[in-house]
């Protein structure tokens, strides 16, 4: 899973902060130290990390700590947000019409990226088209007319076209009345004068809204200079950062671009269509943290599931019934690979603490979610709409049903009881930290 070595580092530092006595300079201090070796192991930039570690001993030791936080809470708090901060806020890429120019070096996983971004748009309900302009790399026509073709997006090219400026024009005159169009152009392996120069062209005719700059994550903290020297020659407007999964470089690639004058638009975090998303610093550091990301989950939902069967407002007020979490299990395949669902769920129970779920934990946690499904196919269906009213006799009687334990059906309920909270916890739209103390057992 994307930085999963940080995240499990991280929410060990809080979950002995959370056990702690007392607040003094001692834990402080103790706190800091795990979060720069946790860091640094991430390949995220030792002077960064120092600054960072001294924000938070500062912040930690002299502000007063805010009313109706405890010591813990407010240090915990401090954390979050100087992690926020060293991430950089993401780049505002608006779900509108718009004009996108791709650019990167070769071997960053554009051509991939562009038809990502592509179905990422399509998703939202937008039409994207695709125009490729990579005449340099043999074989780019081909892979980003496949990729298109596959996810059903338009796509222009020309394959025995040498002129990318050319192609770029007519692409633009026989794809204008599609919502978002999106310019695939050549990378090399190194930024070159010719590279720079059909780059240029390019940008004057098209007059691109975003110019995105697509960078591997296992370069680590090399990509602050590609970013530099991608933005000085055509203004970059924001990063994508591909290749998140399975790179001990990927805290490096992060911050490195915060640290220029770009900021990450994109992260990929898998091979499928759908392992693409908007990187928004808050929801990252919160999943992070052990704290999951149901405001992803929520529109990952909405895609997958029939607008008419998910009122999202009624479960932002607390309305999450069984049936809701039923549909959610059923829609599970369509939202994404399941680790990266588990990882959007606050302390789901089922999921192993530590590293990366290993395959027969990752079959485990398939057989809990269908053996779920087993067990609400058993229940009534005003049980399914008020699971408040299943006691003990109703626990035996459901288990009895469905062939399972009641333990199964206690852990169904809690783990609903669970999501249900965290959406009702999401009205305000803040972090919100005593929750997360209680979780960790603080």
């Amino acid at each position: 899973m994307v930085l999963d070595k940080l995240g499990s580092s991280l929410q060990d530092t809080l979950k002995k902060l959370a056990g702690a006595g007392r607040i003094d300079e001692k834990v402080v201090n103790a706190t800091v130290k795990d979060i720069q070796r946790a860091l640094l192991q991430a390949d995220v930039n030792v002077k960064l990390v120092m600054e960072l570690s001294q924000r938070i001993k500062e912040r930690s030791l002299k502000e007063d700590v805010p009313t109706g936080l405890s010591g813990k809470e407010h240090v915990i708090n401090i954390v979050y947000h100087e992690l926020i901060n060293i991430m950089g806020q993401g780049t505002d890429v608006k779900l509108a019409g718009q004009k996108i120019m791709m650019v990167g070096l070769q071997g960053s996983g554009k051509t991939t990226t562009t038809a990502k971004l592509a179905r990422f748009f399509q998703r939202k309900g937008l039409k994207p088209a695709v125009i490729c302009a990579d005449t340099f790399r043999p074989g780019a026509y081909e892979q980003l007319s496949t990729l298109c073709s596959r996810l059903n997006v338009t796509f222009y090219g020309e394959k025995d076209n040498k002129d990318a400026v050319e192609i770029v024009r007519h692409g633009l005159e026989s794809v204008e009345k599609y919502d978002v169009l999106i310019i695939d152009t050549a990378g090399r392996h190194a930024l070159e004068s010719d590279l720079i120069r059909e780059m240029e062209d390019i940008f004057k005719l098209a007059k691109p809204d975003q110019k995105l700059l697509v960078i591997d994550a296992a370069i680590g903290q090399q990509a602050s200079e590609q970013a530099k020297v991608f933005n000085r020659s055509i203004g970059i407007t924001g990063v994508v950062i591909t290749k998140l999964d399975g790179t001990a470089k990927g805290g490096g690639a992060l911050s490195a671009v915060s640290e220029t004058g770009s900021s990450i638009a994109f992260i990929g975090t898998g091979e499928r269509p759908e392992d693409f998303e908007k990187f928004e610093a808050d929801r990252f550091i919160s999943r992070l943290l052990g704290m999951g990301d149901i405001k992803t989950l929520i529109e990952r939902a909405q895609e997958a599931i029939d607008e008419d069967e998910f009122d999202v407002d009624s479960m932002m007020r607390g309305k999450f019934t069984l049936k809701d979490m039923y549909k959610q299990l059923g829609a599970m395949n369509k939202m994404g690979p399941i680790k990266q669902i588990m990882q959007m769920l606050p302390n789901m129970p089922m999921l192993p603490k530590g590293t990366d779920l290993s395959d027969e934990q990752f079959q485990t946690t398939q057989s809990t979610l269908e053996k779920f499904k087993v067990v609400m196919d058993s229940m009534t269906e005003k049980e399914l709409e008020e699971p408040k009213i299943i006691g003990s006799s109703r626990i035996k009687r459901v288990a009895i049903g469905s062939g399972t334990s009641p333990e199964d059906v206690r852990l169904l309920i809690k783990q609903h009881k669970m999501m249900q909270q965290a959406f009702k916890g999401l009205r305000g739209g803040k972090f919100n930290i005593q929750k997360m103390m209680k979780k960790m057992g603080g």
